[in-house]
């Protein structure tokens, strides 16, 4: 691979004149950082030098991202993380577990230290790391590491993705229901292992959404794209008065059905299957919720289904819509570059800003339109709109 220089980027159209003094600041900074001599000059000196050294450190984590990601998969696929949860594992014992000979084992378990998944204790055995512990007893984080191995077979080629009209890969195969004409008609067989997904990893989204919105006025919630019904499994916990609904294709819906009848809900929540871009929604609920939708589809099909939901409330109904979203602070890769990539994969989603959303809410109908403070806005952040007249 030929490195980039000046000439050879200098190939297309000149870019326009900077005209504010940010734009022209940003242009003299990029002029110093592409000169050789000005990084041999602030590698001479201590402050400039440690600067280069943490911006070489994160440049370098980007280029070996892969290799990190699969790490962890290597872990979570040999139950390391689960085996050293009740308590520090010699190498030994660990190879008899996994499977793995200790040459192999070691290595991957001092690159899981290295990334704090693990840690070594003074007896030389390998006890839990703090970026380890997260994953304990919470299998929908395991769920999403063993899940990615689709994203990163489409992203081998990432240019090849960007130039393609629709994704033909194996994310696309997966999240079937967003690149077919007729969703509706899609079988068990076909929404089983997205749905399972979705219902593995919705409960920690529903401890934050719950922890936003106040329930207690409020006496039938409807959940637009409900999946399995884990969402509202867990709003019956917290709310033991509210009557509850679900909307959700007929397949998924069938499936929503069995589990909360399992869970004892079978008299309390209605189950109703469609399709929300074409079919109306049902009526009665006076709290809308709509987790993890809006992001799967394209501006036309959000508003379509915004509208909807107005359609469906009644005046001094509010909807919530609970999502991560792009351009929160500290959390701005995770907008952009990681959810960029994977719903472009996925099939038509996109990731929105807060006054996206907020536009689209509006042009939707509704308004009193607030962003509710949530306790890790990075895994999700709840916008809530109301139905004024």
């Amino acid at each position: 691979m030929q490195p980039l220089s000046s000439s050879s980027c200098a190939t297309g159209p000149h870019p326009p004149v900077s005209t504010t003094w940010r734009d022209r600041w940003l242009d003299w900074r990029d002029a110093r950082l592409v000169n050789p001599w000005f990084r041999r000059w602030a590698m001479a000196w201590r402050w400039p030098r440690a600067l280069v050294r943490r911006r070489a450190r994160s440049l370098f984590d980007l280029m070996a991202g892969f290799v990190y990601s699969q790490t962890l998969l290597a872990c979570v696929r040999l139950r390391v993380i689960e085996h050293v949860a009740a308590g520090p594992q010699t190498l030994s014992h660990l190879s008899a577990l996994t499977g793995v000979p200790e040459a192999g084992l070691e290595r991957l378990l001092r690159a899981a230290c290295s990334l704090e998944l693990l840690q070594r204790r003074d007896t030389g055995a390998y006890g839990l790391g703090v970026l380890g512990a997260p994953l304990v007893g919470d299998p929908g984080i395991a769920a999403m590491i063993e899940h990615h191995a689709l994203l990163y077979d489409d992203l081998r080629d990432p240019v090849a993705l960007l130039k393609a009209d629709r994704p033909t890969g194996r994310m696309a195969a997966y999240w079937v229901y967003a690149n077919t004409a007729q969703p509706g008609g899609l079988s068990d067989a076909e929404v089983a292992s997205y749905s399972a997904l979705m219902s593995a990893t919705q409960p920690m989204i529903a401890e934050e959404v719950l922890q936003a919105i106040d329930l207690r006025r409020r006496h039938c919630l409807l959940d637009v794209g409900g999946g399995e019904g884990r969402f509202l499994q867990q709003a019956a916990s917290s709310a033991p008065h509210l009557q509850l609904m679900l909307f959700d294709l007929p397949a998924v819906a069938e499936r929503a059905r069995e589990r909360l009848t399992r869970a004892g809900l079978g008299r309390r929540c209605a189950v109703h299957g469609g399709d929300f871009v074409r079919d109306p929604l049902p009526a009665g609920a006076d709290i809308i919720t709509l987790i993890r939708v809006a992001f799967d589809h394209p501006d036309e099909r959000v508003l379509a289904v915004m509208r909807a939901v107005y359609a469906a409330l009644p005046t001094g109904g509010e909807v919530v819509l609970a999502e991560p979203m792009s351009g929160t602070a500290g959390a701005e890769p995770m907008g952009e570059a990681y959810f960029g990539f994977y719903l472009m994969a996925m099939g038509r989603g996109r990731p929105r800003s807060p006054d996206h959303l907020a536009r689209l809410l509006r042009e939707a109908g509704f308004s009193a339109i607030r962003l509710m403070p949530t306790r890790l806005p990075l895994q999700t952040r709840v916008m809530v709109g109301a139905k004024s007249s």
